[in-house]
């Protein structure tokens, strides 16, 4: 069984003339103990609710999963591995959520396998202890995780590892393939960690020194680890790269080319593999084969599922929903009450507290919202009533407390700790196990951290919210490490993630309303430290279409027009402006009146969303022929596709003072920004 998954993987990396034989070769005999004696799944229903989740952290060794899915029964025909790494084939060079069947997770950027495992296993707690009742564990499966020594050299594994020992969760299984060898040899010189009294420190259950190459060794160790109920479990397997390869066995040459046809051959002859190449005898196939077995586990999960139905018809309906990724039957009607009470009130607050206002309704209105904070729930403002803190008691379950109805729930918001990365990978992999809608928040600067996690979620078509805060000059003080410039036009550019930079309480909460409905994609939404002035969303006889509460979600509508501040004249000049600035274009409106000037105000919270519409509303937006300037307190660059005259932005790092200060420093100021407008008009 060991040796079919080194064959594939070698012949099919040789025909692909790309790839990396040497971890599947090394952990073929790991696979055979897990996969052959362990793993819940069910090959003919890759998406089975209670299957165990199985993460190849060290993606790279992509054949040995793919191997896997075609030997056990998964449509994943011989076919697709002859294919391997070629265009549009379900055998990516590393695995693909969503292209290839039975594959949990998109790995490849070493240490967010690992991570999306934590969150899975997060997730797979959560709803046992909100769903399971007495005689009912309707929600009990496992999170198993591969990595090699790239996930536990990558900074995030530490920052996930130790959240899944302070969640101790009993059910998550990672099997460490310890060869000692990388792409730049043997990584003693440069790697060496005591990684087992490492785990240790986390709060793991740490099984060392197992002989990777002994199955049944192996085998007894994910048996012993799944005996634990309040710790995580590091198996270390001692293994040796390329595994069977004469001449390239425990070298950094078996890591990521192909072995070349006479090292294949000597392999098979020490193997003892006398197959041709992608040539499996009927036994192996056979001995893999686990469609039989995984519909028995799924038949008979079914049939228990039918009695917890039966006994508790309102928590299987709810179950279904939430795994099923459907919002609520009144999701509409919560989405309006947020934006009607948003501009009924007309607060003046910060977007961030915009934010928790909105998150006040849809935490209402959505159990399976998730939140947290990197150590900034006070700033961040992610948390609500309705969303107690996470906490684990010491036996490793769940604390409950009772909520406004009198319902025992859970904790909903999360203390990361100082953790950007590692959250925003968890969050990835509670959206991947299904169940919940994660959020988390940060400073808007600190999304570098976290940045490819986030491009990870849009690869992935996840739906995450990622909450950012203190989302320019505006926090004033903290100085330019902490203000934000170019973060919102790096973030634009990330494609399939939305991005909204919201004016106020009724964009804050159309922009929640959005990102909980993108269920294809994630958002950022980058919020204001500093209050902001709600703007009044006036009507437009020129625009009809695209004014008011329902425009907002378009991405750009027109906020306010020449007429609007007692001009009679035809518009003369578009203002475009976002989150905080919006306020500022309405002022400079107001001075370019008085200048007899006339102009029309276009909020813009999300160009991602404002680029999808069509190109008449665009037009009805942006009118032809009319000189357009841009403000935002970032970076210019991202503004001159809309065809701007000009753009009052920051193309240098910010200063420390107040906000004020900085506002007049970089030119922020309703007087700039006319004069600005005039300047266009006059070229």
């Amino acid at each position: 069984m060991a040796n079919a998954i080194r064959a594939l993987a070698m012949d099919a990396v040789q025909a692909a003339n790309s790839g990396h034989p040497g971890a599947p070769m090394g952990m073929a005999d790991i696979a055979v103990a897990l996969w052959g004696g362990h793993l819940q799944h069910s090959p003919s229903n890759p998406h089975w609710i209670n299957r165990d989740r199985f993460v190849l952290s060290n993606g790279h060794g992509s054949m040995l999963i793919y191997a896997l899915l075609h030997l056990t029964g998964y449509k994943l025909p011989m076919a697709e591995l002859k294919n391997f790494r070629q265009l549009h084939s379900k055998t990516a060079g590393h695995p693909e959520v969503g292209v290839t069947p039975g594959v949990e997770t998109t790995t490849g950027p070493l240490g967010q396998g690992i991570s999306n495992a934590v969150g899975m296993a997060l997730a797979e707690k959560l709803l046992a202890k909100e769903f399971n009742r007495e005689g009912h564990a309707i929600i009990d499966h496992h999170t198993y995780a591969f990595l090699g020594d790239g996930c536990m050299m990558e900074g995030i594994s530490h920052e996930a590892c130790a959240l899944a020992g302070a969640w101790k969760l009993g059910k998550l299984i990672a099997l460490y393939d310890d060869n000692g060898i990388s792409i730049d040899g043997k990584v003693a010189p440069w790697f060496i960690d005591n990684t087992a009294q490492r785990f240790t420190a986390y709060g793991w259950n740490v099984i060392d020194a197992v002989d990777g190459h002994n199955a049944a060794a192996v085998s007894a160790a994910i048996a012993r680890a799944k005996t634990s109920t309040d710790k995580p479990t590091l198996i270390v397997c001692k293994t040796s790269i390329g595994k069977g390869s004469p001449n390239r066995a425990n070298t950094s040459k078996a890591h990521g080319e192909p072995l070349g046809a006479e090292e294949i051959k000597l392999t098979r002859e020490a193997l003892g593999w006398p197959h041709a190449p992608f040539a499996i005898p009927k036994d192996v196939y056979a001995a893999w084969d686990a469609k039989a077995a995984g519909r028995e586990r799924e038949q008979s999960w079914n049939q228990g599922f039918a009695a917890y139905k039966a006994a508790h018809p309102a928590l299987a309906k709810e179950l279904q929903r939430r795994m099923k990724g459907e919002l609520p039957k009144n999701f509409v009607q919560t989405a309006v009450n947020a934006v009607v009470a948003a501009d009924t009130k007309r607060d003046t607050v910060a977007s961030r507290k915009a934010s928790q206002i909105a998150l006040e309704h849809f935490t209402a209105g959505l159990p399976e919202m998730l939140g947290g904070s990197a150590d900034l729930t006070g700033s961040n403002l992610t948390n609500t009533p309705l969303t107690p803190a996470l906490r684990i008691d010491a036996a490793g379950d769940v604390v409950q407390s009772a909520d406004a109805q009198g319902h025992m729930v859970g904790g909903r918001h999360i203390n990361y700790g100082v953790r950007e990365f590692g959250m925003a990978a968890i969050m990835n992999g509670v959206a991947l196990h299904g169940g919940f809608i994660p959020y988390g928040g940060t400073f808007l600067t600190f999304s570098d951290y976290s940045r490819n996690a986030i491009r990870m979620a849009a690869l992935m078509k996840l739906r995450v919210v990622h909450v950012f805060t203190h989302d320019s000059i505006g926090l004033g003080e903290d100085g330019p490490t902490h203000q934000s410039i170019e973060h919102a036009a790096s973030l634009r550019l990330i494609p399939n993630l939305d991005v909204w930079r919201p004016g106020d309480t009724a964009e804050t909460a159309v922009a929640w309303t959005v990102a909980l409905r993108n269920n294809a994609k994630p958002t950022a939404l980058l919020l204001s430290r500093q209050n902001i002035v709600y703007a009044v969303k006036n009507e437009s006889p020129s625009a009809p279409a695209a004014c008011g509460l329902d425009a907002i979600s378009k991405g750009a509508y027109v906020l306010s027009e020449a007429a609007d501040v007692g001009m009679k004249r035809n518009t003369q000049a578009v203002l475009i402006a976002t989150g905080s600035e919006v306020q500022l274009a309405l002022a400079a409106q107001k001075l370019l009146a008085q200048r007899k000037i006339a102009a029309r105000v276009v909020s813009m919270p999300s160009t991602t969303t404002f680029d999808l519409q069509s190109a008449e509303y665009k037009e009805s937006v942006l009118p032809k022929g009319l000189p357009r300037v841009a403000v935002e307190m970032g970076c210019s660059g991202g503004w001159w596709k809309y065809g701007c005259a000009a753009v009052v932005g920051i193309d240098t790092y910010g200063e420390s003072a107040p906000a004020p200060v900085l506002f007049q420093h970089f030119g922020f100021t309703p007087e700039n920004v006319a004069d600005t407008v005039q300047a266009a008009l006059k070229k």
